[in-house]
């Protein structure tokens, strides 16, 4: 390997590698990586299933079967 092409494909190893550790700071500024340099989960909606989604309706019904026989007052 002659040296100038090793040089020259060192200086291009360090400008991908400066260009990773910018697109890295930018992203823990942005407040997307943690402390530890974790990706953080975006908050938002969970995904349910059919079955977790039939618990909660039969709650529901429940609670709001309970609160129409006692005769809530609904606030306005």
């Amino acid at each position: 390997m002659d040296v100038y092409e090793a040089i020259r494909w060192l200086c291009e190893e360090k400008k991908r590698v400066e260009r990773l550790i910018a697109s890295l700071e930018r992203l823990q500024r942005s407040g997307q990586l943690g402390p530890e340099g974790n990706v953080k989960k975006r908050r938002g909606r969970r995904c349910m299933s059919a079955a977790e989604r039939a618990r909660v309706s039969a709650r529901m019904k429940r609670y709001w079967a309970l609160r129409k026989s006692r005769g809530a007052v609904t606030g306005t």
